[in-house]
């Protein structure tokens, strides 16, 4: 186990370098396309020259490569990898750093994301067992016509319609009624409250959670309905074993293995496209500053952010790796 955590560690190099330099490659065209991102910053009310010269020093904009359409900078990609190594993801256009406004604002991404992945890990589950479990049936065709009009809705019209719907009409009632706790009104808020920092997040980690809800779902009905057909589920059977513990103990672990590769990858997802989501409740967590970056064209605060987000990405993948090997314990990796 050791040997195989140690080759995707390294694995994570040339992954890292090559989103780096597309990112870099991509910001690099655009500056050379559209032109100069300071001078863009002034409008008509530009400053002294001096002063421009001085902020495109500041932000390694002052690259004679960067008036050369095509050029891809290579000189300034290893000067912005030595950077990056000493933790320094640049500062925005209005001076702060990257790396402070992302720690400041990733802890309430990181609460939706939680929010989120449980949701969907645990009604997805359980939706797909039943689906499985009652195959042709009412359940596994309700099951199925739930999933499909889920997918079939966007994100922000799904979103808006919780917002309208649950949180001003439902939860503006349960927030002004004698009767409603707090906590409950709190649940169904149709924006982020800091004084309730995980119950203000419960609405939108479900409008986050419901697509991917979908997806786990029909994935776990459809591995468990192919793991009971299995030779070994006809022995236990033969043996005398309990549905519920064949089921439980023995099927639902292998038919976990895709539903668990497939939440490895809807964590760097979910990390990054709260995007919708933060937006529609105004929520201060990453997405929203991603969006307000690109609103501003500021380069650094995106190649930073999306480069952390990679970082995640990555290592929680490689966990789900390691899960293989408690789930089925026929994997190995040494």
């Amino acid at each position: 186990m050791g040997r195989y955590v140690a080759r995707r560690l390294i694995q994570f190099i040339p992954v890292i370098l090559g989103t780096l330099f597309l990112l870099h490659l991509l910001s690099t065209l655009t500056i050379q396309v559209v032109g100069d991102p300071v001078r863009a910053l002034f409008g008509e009310n530009a400053p002294p020259a001096a002063v421009i010269d001085q902020m495109r020093a500041d932000y390694n904009l002052d690259d004679a490569c960067l008036e050369q359409p095509g050029n891809p900078c290579l000189g300034l990609f290893v000067d912005r990898l030595g950077q990056y190594a000493g933790g320094d993801f640049g500062i925005n256009f209005r001076g702060r750093a990257v790396t402070e406004m992302f720690i400041e604002r990733f802890p309430v991404t990181v609460r939706l994301t939680i929010i989120a992945l449980v949701f969907e890990t645990v009604v997805g589950i359980l939706m797909g067992v039943l689906a499985g479990l009652r195959k042709d049936k009412f359940a596994d065709n309700f099951v199925r016509f739930f999933t499909v009009a889920l997918v079939a809705f966007p994100t922000f019209v799904f979103g808006t319609l919780a917002q309208l719907f649950i949180g001003l009409q439902l939860g503006l009632e349960l927030r002004n009624s004698d009767w409603a706790p707090d906590w409950l009104g709190q649940m169904l808020n149709v924006g982020y409250n800091a004084d309730y920092p995980w119950l203000s997040l419960v609405l939108p980690g479900v409008v986050l959670g419901s697509f991917s809800l979908a997806s786990i779902a029909r994935l776990t009905r459809t591995s468990l309905i192919e793991n009971l057909r299995s030779d070994y589920v006809r022995t236990a059977r033969a043996k005398g074993l309990r549905t519920r513990r064949i089921v439980g103990i023995h099927t639902l672990r292998n038919s976990l293995i895709p539903v668990v590769t497939y939440i490895g990858i809807d964590i760097g997802l979910l990390l990054g496209g709260a995007l919708v989501t933060e937006g529609i409740f105004n929520i201060p967590g990453v997405g929203q500053l991603v969006w307000l970056a690109i609103q501003s064209n500021d380069t650094p605060v995106i190649i930073g952010v999306v480069t952390i987000l990679t970082i995640v990405f990555l290592v929680a993948n490689l966990l789900v790796d390691i899960l293989y090997a408690a789930l089925d314990p026929r994997i190995r990796y040494e």
